[in-house]
């Protein structure tokens, strides 16, 4: 039997790197829709728009920082200059004293969160063995989600000490955001990434023209994925509503990733080992069943439902997705693959999350979580199309 090459220590530290970022993130993110519609008294309308430009925002800037990390050849500078943006902001999070300053300071930490995500993501691609791709995604993933419940256990505990003092909890959000810039800055290498060989610019229609038909499918099997995957502000809300009383809100994030982060680096190896359509599929029908789950939850234990199978869907689908297109992009157009691949998913996001508030304050939390349901069933249709096996 031919032994495996090992993972890169690098791939681990930017495991690390996300998982540190991901804890001072999750510690506001957590409280945010809460401090947002209650402290505030904004509408959940606003939640959702808020979430949505925040995250489409992130997403579109991820096309330009994959562009320039494909002439450049320098992904993991612009890593850097993500994660270090994204930390000088969170201090704005407990300064802020209206919802303005909010909006502020979530669409620059975002804009930090798109400059760094196509480049990180190509590094990932050109760092890890290529028969373990998707191991190596679905470790980045796990240690990402790891910190994705860790800030939210930690804010809860803040709270529940602190008699629910958003400010505190904020401040102290703001150390591991610190770490997560050390880690990148000593511990990764920057890859020897070949500068982009296409003719012309990297959005050219020579360059895009290189791009197979397997790309544009799994660009668009994203696309729809991200409308239906609404922001995690609305699990929140949605528990509160049935009762979570406000201290323990963080615990929705800390149980959906706690399932996502035990999943996700096993689904990553599944995906190396058998037909990647195969475990997307598995993935859109959990997504399918948590929004109905969601939809048609009448007390805490049809939420606890919804989440878990939420949790479940992002370990079977995320880094399953980012792989498929590190399949698929010729190398020296990675960055801009990555890139295009969240421009995609950031406009239908930006929908998504707009509409699902609007259903929510003019129709329910039900009709708003089975719109959901809906447009995750349709993409099994197109998944026949979609050759999703290793290159």
């Amino acid at each position: 039997m031919t032994r495996r090459s090992p993972l890169p220590a690098a791939i681990w530290a930017l495991g690390f790197t996300s998982l540190f970022m991901d804890v001072s993130s999750e510690m506001i993110h957590a409280l945010l829709p809460l401090y947002i519609t209650g402290t505030l008294g904004a509408g959940v309308f606003a939640v959702g728009l808020i979430e949505g430009i925040a995250e489409a925002t992130a997403l579109i800037v991820k096309l330009f920082s994959g562009v320039i990390s494909d002439i450049t050849g320098k992904r993991k500078t612009l890593a850097l200059l993500g994660y270090g943006l994204a930390a000088l902001t969170k201090p704005l999070f407990p300064l802020a004293s209206s919802l303005n300053v909010i909006i502020a300071a979530r669409f620059i930490d975002r804009i930090g969160k798109g400059i760094r995500g196509a480049p990180r993501d190509a590094l990932v691609a050109d760092l890890a063995p290529i028969d373990r791709r998707g191991e190596a995604f679905g470790l980045r993933q796990s240690l990402d989600s790891i910190g994705a419940f860790l800030g939210p256990l930690i804010a809860m505990g803040l709270m529940l000490a602190a008699s629910n003092d958003f400010t505190l909890v904020f401040w102290i959000a703001c150390i591991p955001a610190c770490l997560s810039v050390a880690t990148l800055f000593v511990f990764v290498p920057e890859a020897n990434t070949a500068k982009s060989t296409a003719k012309g610019f990297p959005l050219s229609r020579a360059a895009l023209g290189m791009m197979p038909k397997t790309f544009w499918i799994a660009l668009g099997v994203s696309a729809i994925l991200s409308f239906a995957r609404v922001s995690d502000a609305f699990l929140i809300l949605r528990a509160s509503d049935l009762g979570l009383p406000l201290a323990f809100a963080p615990f929705v994030l800390i149980a959906m990733n706690i399932v996502y982060s035990v999943l996700a680096w096993p689904a990553g190896a599944l995906a190396d080992s058998l037909s990647r359509r195969m475990v997307l599929a598995i993935g859109i029908i959990a997504l399918t069943g948590a929004a109905l789950s969601l939809s048609l939850a009448s007390s805490l234990w049809g939420v606890a439902l919804g989440i878990a199978l939420w949790g479940v869907h992002l370990a079977l689908t995320q880094g399953l997705l980012a792989t498929l297109i590190a399949d698929a992009a010729p190398t020296d157009l990675r960055g801009t693959a990555f890139g295009l691949f969240n421009l995609a998913s950031g406009v239908a996001m930006l929908f998504g999350n707009a509409l699902t508030g609007w259903l929510w304050d003019a129709k329910g939390a039900d009709s708003a979580f089975l719109l959901s349901a809906i447009a995750a069933s349709t993409i099994l249709l197109a998944l026949p199309l979609l050759k999703a096996e290793r290159r």
